[in-house]
């Protein structure tokens, strides 16, 4: 015979909490079968009853569906984040929404992670695990030593600026700057950036034109894009989405910002590329 539920005034303080949400039974069953021998699993139905007792315990993750009646995955986690109370808390989306505007979308809201069902156990605890193994969870960590830092390209004509972007993100990359934007396609047939950085008014080149440029050089195709403009229009940034940029900073701009937008993007980049690999390795390629 099965335990018992435990109550909230149950759950052990001195293993990890984890609050799982899904509308769908037999899914609760599972992950909390998988998972109850090492964590402290609390199981709800709705995202409204996950609120509930966020009032009464604080989890160390959270892991929700996305498709969810009456409040979705979506906007469970923008109220999430929302809460400075919850903020810091990761959350992973466990769902079988498995085409990339999902993940990115799940990604861009501030998930830690994405598992796509179906899954293997392994895989839900090496993810669980990963997320809950220092206090750092839910930032952008790899890379960070000296010799492994993650690199960012960064082209604008003016000088100042260039300094001012790499005095910004020298602490946490290994930033290369470049002052004329024809240069950069001869610096990406010899280097790899994790993310790039371009000015949209360069002569020459304009950061329109080398976006557009870059997209099509297959190795390219998924790296992040951040548009430098002094516009920040909706027609602006429409057009420059539209190209392949992946977001826009509007000058002048404060390094904390230029920091988040970085780290942000490096961490999706990241986490779509494991997405493939795993969907690839899914379909047996």
């Amino acid at each position: 015979m099965k335990e018992p539920a435990k109550s909230v005034s149950q759950i052990s303080e001195s293993r990890k909490k984890i609050i799982y949400v899904d509308d769908i039974q037999y899914s609760l069953t599972s992950v909390k079968n998988r998972l109850q021998d090492r964590y402290d699993v609390y199981t709800m139905d709705s995202a409204e009853k996950m609120f509930e007792i966020l009032e009464k315990i604080t989890p160390d993750l959270i892991l929700m569906d996305v498709n969810m009646p009456d409040v979705d995955g979506y906007e469970a986690i923008k109220s999430l984040k929302a809460d400075e109370r919850y903020s810091a808390v990761p959350v992973i989306f466990l769902t079988g929404k498995s085409d990339r505007e999902s993940v990115v979308k799940g990604l861009s809201l501030g998930a830690a992670d994405y598992i796509i069902k179906p899954y293997t156990a392994s895989k839900l605890m090496e993810i669980v695990g990963n997320n809950l193994s220092s206090p750092e969870q839910n930032e952008f960590s790899a890379g960070e030593t000296v010799s492994n830092k993650p690199v960012v390209l960064i082209v604008d004509d003016v000088t100042s600026m260039l300094r001012a972007m790499q005095y910004a993100l020298h602490d946490r990359y290994k930033v290369y700057i470049l002052s004329k934007s024809q240069d950069a396609l001869d610096f990406l047939r010899t280097k790899s950036p994790d993310l790039i950085l371009l000015d949209y008014l360069m002569p020459v080149l304009n950061g329109f034109d080398l976006i557009q440029m870059i997209r099509v050089m297959p190795e390219y195709e998924d790296t992040p894009i951040i548009i430098i403009t002094t516009e920040g229009t909706m027609d602006h940034v429409n057009k420059a989405i539209s190209i392949g940029a992946s977001d826009f900073i509007v000058k002048p701009f404060k390094p904390k910002e230029l920091n988040d937008k970085v780290a942000k993007h490096i961490r999706i980049a990241k986490q779509m590329r494991l997405f493939k690999e795993d969907l690839k390795s899914n379909m047996g390629y």
